[in-house]
């Protein structure tokens, strides 16, 4: 028999709430994704959003403070699917 967790969509603001907040519901969502309690799904538009803001905001000396390959490691790790 195939089972699969209960899934939810996590929207742009939830995705920067869940990365940025450990105090928020989306932050507990990402967790229970993690030990594969439920899916997360996320549109892809939403990692850009999130993407634009890291790049955009954090900067140190007018410079970004992560590399877009260490954005694009942690896309990579997070237990979200993107659709």
């Amino acid at each position: 028999m195939d089972w699969r967790p209960r899934g939810y969509e996590i929207s742009a603001k939830g995705l920067v709430c869940a990365l940025c907040d450990s105090s928020t519901d989306e932050h507990k969502m990402l967790m229970a994704a993690t030990n594969g309690s439920i899916e997360l799904f996320a549109r892809k538009n939403s990692w850009n959003a999130f993407l634009w803001l890291m790049m955009n905001t954090l900067k140190v000396d007018g410079k970004p403070v992560y590399s877009p390959q260490e954005l694009g490691a942690l896309k990579d790790s997070l237990p979200i699917v993107w659709v």
